[in-house]
């Protein structure tokens, strides 16, 4: 695997090597050994999947608060997404800062998005499925969010969303540290 720093502290980009022969290829998308060596310290204890039917479905922003707060390996497994992840950590430089890539199932590419980020994505495909790794369960009384476009992140999503749940579009706007 190849990690790659973005320009948010800790938020890697994560790609995987492929090793290609006449079958196809075989390439590692996660290795309890390699992410330590990232300065990643992540060992997922939870995997799920969504599958979106509609080209631009948007699911986010979101987090789960402290005192469990989570980690996110996340990879899109079919289709594409526009990933992004914001800055909630309260002392960072780059609080309220984001960052985005275009995930998908042939590049492999994936996003590492340590505790103390918000997480969506916008999808740019039809029927695209995201996996993610988490390295914490999923605790429903601390599931927070923002509005997609909270005018706080300035997140510059790739095209309109046409799917956006109503949970997603009443998330009152952030103001300071995350709740």
């Amino acid at each position: 695997m190849i990690f790659e720093p973005t320009p948010l502290k800790g938020l890697l980009l994560v790609k995987a090597e492929k090793h290609r022969d006449e079958r196809g290829y075989f390439s590692r998308l996660w290795c309890d050994q390699e992410f330590p060596l990232a300065d990643a310290p992540f060992v997922p204890r939870q995997i799920s999947a969504s599958y979106n039917r509609a080209s631009g479905t948007l699911r986010g922003l979101h987090w789960q608060a402290e005192p469990q707060g989570e980690a996110k390996l996340v990879r899109a497994t079919r289709g594409q997404i526009f990933d992004v992840a914001v800055d909630l950590r309260p002392y960072s430089p780059s609080q309220f800062k984001w960052f985005g890539a275009i995930l998908d199932a042939e590049s492999q590419l994936g996003l590492f998005i340590p505790r103390g980020f918000a997480h969506g994505f916008i999808t740019l495909a039809e029927a695209s499925e995201v996996l993610y790794l988490i390295d914490a369960p999923f605790q429903p009384e601390l599931s927070c969010g923002a509005r997609y476009d909270d005018p706080a992140f300035g997140v510059q999503w790739p095209r309109s969303p046409a799917i956006i749940s109503e949970r997603d579009l009443t998330w009152p706007p952030i103001v300071g540290a995350p709740r």
